[in-house]
């Protein structure tokens, strides 16, 4: 038996493949028709059930422009909680709604506050909806809340540069004043970039005085942080 198995080794080859097996193949499958025409998900971008609902209502009783607007709108912002009412405010700015924006936007203010990122989000998003003045009438009530953290160097640069690309030279300079009363070169050590932008920005608009003044207080201000980091080493 031995011998005959050894005399015959197809007998412990595998067998050959079957034609169904032969005739298996693969084919891609493609999810969704030509008419859909949803986007594809961005990333970061997620609104809670009360952002969504809140952002319909707005939207439905701009629609019907009631008598008393602001006082139908407020129980629907006042509920919500400040990442609900940040959510709702960037949906609507990506949406380039910016009259509806502007009113979460106050609301978010009033109720939790708003730092420079929201202010230069608000800011940027006047600018490209060719809303200048309401832009302007950001900055001053900016500039009359008194008070803005100069250490906040991302959100300071993007209020600039959003200031500066809708082409608002006043509301530049009152931004400018803003930040020497607060602190800004004396207190706070003045951010290179924010100095950078600062300086064109105020070329831009042919104010090479202005320029010159923000680069001069910079260089001295630089000179003495330098000089009291030095004096404290001595200590």
């Amino acid at each position: 038996m031995a011998s005959s198995l050894f005399q015959n080794p197809t007998f412990l080859q595998p067998p050959p493949p079957t034609s169904s097996a032969a005739r298996r193949s693969y084919f891609p499958v493609r999810c969704g028709g030509p008419r859909s025409q949803r986007g594809p998900l961005v990333k970061g971008r997620v609104l809670s059930i009360e952002a969504i609902q809140a952002i319909q209502t707005l939207k439905r009783l701009h629609r019907t422009n009631p008598p008393d607007l602001s006082h139908a709108l407020s129980p629907t912002l006042t509920r919500l909680l400040k990442s609900d009412l940040v959510a709702a405010l960037r949906e609507l700015i990506r949406q380039q709604n910016c009259a509806l924006a502007m009113r979460v936007f106050s609301t978010l203010r009033t109720e939790y506050g708003a730092d420079l990122t929201h202010h230069a989000e608000m800011a940027k998003a006047l600018g490209n909806c060719g809303m200048l003045e309401e832009l302007d009438n950001l900055i001053v009530e900016l500039e009359e809340g008194g008070e803005i953290d100069c250490g906040d160097y991302k959100g300071l640069v993007n209020l600039i540069k959003a200031v500066i690309g809708a082409k608002r030279r006043e509301s530049m300079v009152r931004v400018y004043g803003l930040m020497k009363k607060c602190g800004w070169g004396s207190v706070v050590v003045p951010d290179e970039y924010v100095v950078q932008v600062l300086v064109n920005g105020f070329k831009s608009f042919d104010e090479i005085e202005l320029a010159k003044e923000v680069q001069d207080e910079c260089n001295r201000a630089f000179a003495n942080f330098s000089r009291a980091k030095l004096d404290k080493l001595k200590i």
